[in-house]
């Protein structure tokens, strides 16, 4: 038994010191930089959990398009949408002066197009009107905090459409989450805890397909590492304030096992290039981490 207590001490000490330069390393990243940088780690199989600034309420960004798309498939799940229904594509829901891959693809809009595609655009290209054209059939974001509410998700606000937070820099704020709030929904949508299993499997064989933010997360991690996720960039104000450079993930490492990450670098007088190398750097880091 003393043989045993020792080598779970000997465990911890080990443990302790590998989460310490974790978070040297991480630290040597972010510092000095004028920027708040929020991260968190959790790794589904062994319970692992790295956390810094987690509490803070940091705003998503597209991000939520995430949290959007599980509550637009659990109304696909109860029968009130369907992926196959038509949606009609016009002047009026193709805005200009956003961005927007679907407007690209319809510039004359007058066509009906799947919901599947809409949704699939909104994620994995981040379209900002494909988000709006999810939220109104959804009734508004109020729909979405009460889904995320139902399945215990807490930390998260959403309150304004993609449209609102381009007519005010400040609405932006009111869409926020922590950092635990995000690696704990992604668990729980991997463990089909959000969704029925068809929408499960569906909504993460869309975030693989993810597009967006390469020079992120995925950036110095192996190729074809399958990387599920979802970006969010608020650009620069005039004052040259990002307000957002997001992104959170489920990745699978090469031993078949899991780990959520969310990097959110908020309020940043940094350039497009330092935020995004940061996101990138502390990916690797993790990434380090889990593969010794």
């Amino acid at each position: 038994m003393k043989k045993l207590g020792l080598l779970f001490l000997l465990i911890s000490v080990f443990t302790f010191a590998q989460r310490s330069v974790l978070e040297q390393k991480i630290n040597s990243i972010i510092k000095d930089k004028k920027a708040t940088v929020g991260v968190s780690v959790l790794g589904f199989e062994n319970g692992f959990k790295y956390n810094k600034n987690s509490e803070k309420k940091l705003l998503m960004q597209s991000v939520f398009k995430f949290h959007i798309a599980t509550a637009v498939l659990d109304f696909v799940d109860k029968g009130k949408l369907s992926l196959d229904q038509k949606i009609l594509l016009n002047k009026s829901n193709l805005l200009e002066n956003t961005w927007s891959p679907l407007r690209d693809k319809y510039p004359n809009g007058n066509v009906e197009v799947p919901l599947s595609e809409i949704l699939e655009y909104t994620v994995t290209k981040s379209d900002n009107n494909g988000c709006d054209i999810m939220l109104k059939l959804l009734g508004g974001t109020k729909t979405v905090q009460k889904f995320m509410d139902s399945k215990g998700v807490k930390g998260f606000q959403i309150k304004y459409n993609e449209e609102a937070m381009h007519k005010d820099w400040n609405a932006q704020y009111e869409n926020y989450s922590t950092m635990r709030s995000t690696v704990d929904v992604l668990k729980k949508f991997y463990d089909g805890k959000l969704l029925s299993k068809k929408s499960t499997d569906y909504l993460m064989k869309v975030m693989l397909s993810t597009s967006t933010g390469l020079n992120k997360l995925v950036e110095q991690l192996p190729k074809n590492t399958p990387v599920a996720r979802k970006t969010g960039a608020s650009g620069k104000n005039d004052a040259g304030l990002t307000g957002a450079e997001n992104e959170i993930a489920i990745i699978t490492l090469p031993n078949g096992k899991h780990y959520a990450i969310s990097v959110f670098v908020s309020n940043s007088m940094e350039s497009d290039a330092v935020n995004c190398k940061m996101i990138s750097d502390i990916s690797k880091t993790v990434w380090d981490y889990f593969n010794k």
